[in-house]
Formats: C-alpha cells, structure tokens, sequence
C-alpha cells in the first residue's frame, strides 16, 4: 500500500523557560531580621499586577504592606497569617508575566543565583507522575485569570490577634471599629461579652503560654540593654497654676480638637533648658569600652511614648528647639494618631535624643523611667493634680501641680547638673513670661 511507504514527520515543540520564582522578603530597615505576617492580601491562584499589595508585615517596631514588582501569578505562599518571616527567604512563588529589571532580579534570585532556602515547614513533596506536566503541555493557551480581591475583614494587629486566639474567638466575626475596619482590643472584648464562646472561669483555670509580639520583642532588648545603665534620679514638683491660668486662656479662641495639652509646653521648657545644659541632649557611644565618646545633639528630637494597641511605642518630634509650641502640639496630634493606627514609618522612631514618657496621662506621680541607649537621659510626667498649699499670708489656697522624674545616666551626668537642669525646667513653667526673652 502507498501509505506504507509514506514517511510520518514529528514535531516538537520547544517548551517555554520556567518562570515561576520565589520571591524574597527584602529588609525592611532598623536592621530587622524578621517580622510577622499580619495578613494576606493574595492566595495562590491570584493574579496581581506590579505594586499590588501581597501582604501587611509587622516589625518589632512599624507595620509595612509589601507589593509586588512584577506581574504575574501567585503559586503559592510560604507561610500563613501570624507566622514569622525571615529576612532574606522566600516569602512566596510567583509566576512571572512581565519584563525583570536587575534591581528586580536581586528579590528573586538572591545572592548570584544561588539557592535559596525555603522555610523548613514549607518544604515540597516529591510530585507524582499524575502531578508532573510534560513541559510542551505548559504552552496550552489558556483565559485570562481574573485578578482575586480580598476585604480587609479581620484585619488586626499582632497583639490582638494573641488576644483573639486567647479568647478562642475568631477575628472574621469580629466587627472592627478601629480605621478601615481594623480590629482593636476593645472590639474583642466586647464581642466576647456579648456572646463569648470561653466563661470566665475556663480562661482563669488554665495556664496560656505564647510568644512575644515584635513590639513586646524590640522592648525586651532594648530594656536588656539599658539593665547596664547606672540611673541617677531626681523628682520635682511643679506648680503648674500659672501654665494652666494661661492654658485655659489660650484655649478659649481655639477649637475643640486644636486645643492646648501641658505636654507642647513641657517639651519647649525642656528644649530651652538644654540649651543651658546640652549635656543631657546627648548621645553617649560606648561601642569601644575603652574609649567612650559623648556626642552633643544640635538637633533637640524628643521621643514621646505612645500607648497604643500593639504596645508602647516611642515616635519623635523633630526640632523642637525651633518649633513654637502650637507647632509641637500639631506634630503629637498627628504622629500619636499615626501610632495608635499602627502606620508609623521607620523615619518616624529613628534617632531620639531626649525621651518624655507622658504616664500622668494614665495615672501615677513619681516614677523611675528607664532610659534607652545611646540617650543619657529621660524625663517622666506625672498626672496634674489640685493640692492644698499655702499663699504668701500663710493661708490655705488651692494649688495645681504635677510631679517630673528625671533619669540621668550617671556614668556621664552627675546629680547636680541632672538637678540644675530639672529646676530650670520647673522655673519656666512657673513663669510662663520669662519665655519672651529666650524664644527664637
């Protein structure tokens, strides 16, 4: 027959170039070596476009969003809500469906295209037959993949979800009220006590062992480290009568929510003492023990602690020694709003000088605040209260007044200029006049 002889030409199809990737967790700054995932933006299967957002990641200190320099498809994530990531591995695989830079080739392919180490938990299973595809097979045109959106629903942070899982309720069924339906402590309990799935007692009889948060992890260092510290500390009582006189007449002509705290005002009597007494606006460098160095800070950029949800955090007001106070008191409006929203910035804890832990806003007078290396001091504010006193004529008055508590680190600052410095402080916000003659 002729179809006997007649030959059969093969064709074979050159099978496309593997794209699909891991995807590096780049550092995010402040030298941090891990950070825990807060949630998911994407699921594998997703498709994203260049600068989505892939996931929201919690340092010891800010929370980031990370997003996507690249096109292309999610294959499959390396670890799930709450875990830690390190710094360096992979975070995810995706498949790439656009142009690569050099700078983008370095988040993918690591350090001169080694390999690279995939989380342990997260190690591939052999395939099976069934599972591997003939490389021509990955060549099969297919629809478009539509692009997956995911709500914010449960969004919390690292702290209250440890506060969610000791509850043993689930932050999905919780309605957040915080900013953009983020979930904050008070939104969980008071879920649990309209409807709570533990009683009381079973959370009381049994032990909870768990992890430190990052923000509970950067403070245990940082405390560590200042164990090494030999505090001096000084307390004062000011009186803080004609402050509050002028306050009050100030806050008269301004709005509600522009209205003057003591807390501008102590900042900017702080800032013009040290102009008399730069030394506990320093720096001291230790990092060779024989040599010690001081450096003395132009810049006055005080570190004022935050409570917030996620724990206590120290963002900085910048220049303070050429600020008026009505532009100090703008500054702590706007970054402690931006700390109890967990949106602080790397730049916005960097490089304090000077530390103020307002904790008279909680309660308490005197107290031992605990200084952060390399400052050589810190300054801690006691709640105002009304006290009897007594007036020039020995009569009994009604006075107003609030205790500070000075540390000082007394490797590098002695009592006596620790305590010049403190009663300086008090004398201008006792006389609130003598300001005119120093302000810049």
């Amino acid at each position: 027959m002729a179809s006997s002889n007649t030959a059969r030409l093969f064709f074979r199809q050159t099978p496309r170039q593997d794209v699909i990737k891991p995807f590096l967790l780049a550092d995010i700054g402040e030298g941090t070596r891990e950070c825990q995932i807060i949630q998911w933006f994407v699921q594998p299967g997703a498709r994203v476009e260049q600068f989505d957002k892939l996931c929201e990641v919690q340092s010891d200190k800010t929370a980031s969003d990370i997003t996507s320099p690249f096109d292309g498809v999610i294959k499959k994530l390396y670890y799930e809500a709450d875990d830690m990531a390190l710094v360096g591995k992979p975070l995810l695989d995706i498949d790439i469906q656009s142009d690569i830079s050099p700078e983008d080739e370095a988040l993918i392919e690591g350090s001169g295209g080694k390999n690279v180490d995939v989380p342990q938990k997260e190690a591939q299973q052999p395939k099976s037959p069934e599972q591997e595809a003939p490389s021509t097979e990955r060549e099969e045109v297919r629809g478009p993949l539509s692009k997956t959106k995911y709500h914010d629903k449960g969004l919390a942070t690292p702290a209250v979800r440890h506060l969610v899982k000791e509850l043993n309720v689930k932050v999905e069924d919780i309605e957040g009220s915080g900013k953009d339906g983020r979930v904050l402590k008070e939104d969980v309990h008071r879920h649990v006590s309209q409807g709570s799935q533990l009683s009381v007692q079973e959370q009381v009889a049994k032990d909870v062992k768990k992890s430190l948060t990052p923000v509970q992890t950067g403070m245990f260092k940082a405390m560590t480290r200042s164990l090494t510290i030999p505090h001096f500390l000084y307390s004062s009582t000011v009186d803080t009568g004609n402050l509050n006189r002028f306050r009050v007449k100030i806050n008269g002509t301004r709005e509600a929510s522009h209205k003057l705290t003591p807390l501008p005002f102590i900042l900017k009597a702080i800032s013009l003492a040290m102009a008399h007494h730069p030394l506990l606006n320093a720096w001291l460098d230790t990092s060779d023990p024989k040599k010690p160095e001081l450096s003395y800070k132009a810049a006055h950029d005080f570190g004022i602690a935050v409570d917030t949800p996620s724990g206590l955090l120290v963002p900085v007001i910048r220049n303070v020694e050429s600020q008026s106070v009505a532009s100090i008191a703008e500054q702590i409006k706007v970054i402690s709003g931006k700390a109890r929203e967990g949106k602080l910035g790397a730049k916005d804890l960097q490089g304090p000088t000077f530390s103020v832990s307002n904790i008279g806003s909680i309660g308490g007078g005197v107290v031992a605040p605990i200084i952060v290396e390399p400052q050589v001091a810190i300054v801690g504010v006691g709640r105002a209260r009304a006290v009897p006193g007594f007036d020039e004529q020995g009569n009994v008055v009604r006075k107003e007044e609030m205790v500070l508590s000075w540390s000082a680190d007394h490797r590098v600052v002695d009592g006596a200029e620790c305590a010049r410095c403190a009663e300086r402080v008090n004398w201008y916000l006792q006389n609130m006049e003598a300001w005119v003659l120093e302000m810049k």
